[in-house]
């Protein structure tokens, strides 16, 4: 079980880096490492854009659920 969950939590943070670097606004590398690209301008979700905000939210919870259940199989 313990390589089960081993396994998940790498999936899901490949996927996790995939749908977070998806979100980037801009697409430039500087916004990615913390440059403001976007001119701190806020605009709100919609359509595509909130449904993947929405499915980030759901995998990283689902990951650290994971990892919790991983931490303490491997700790029982």
């Amino acid at each position: 079980m313990q390589v089960a969950l081993q396994i998940a939590s790498i999936v899901f943070s490949i996927i996790l880096v995939v749908l977070i670097s998806l979100q980037v606004k801009g697409g430039v590398l500087g916004s990615l490492l913390g440059g403001d690209a976007g001119g701190g301008i806020a605009r709100t979700r919609r359509g595509l854009e909130k449904t993947l905000f929405q499915i980030t939210i759901g995998l990283s919870i689902a990951f650290l659920a994971i990892c919790i259940l991983a931490y303490v199989t491997y700790r029982g």
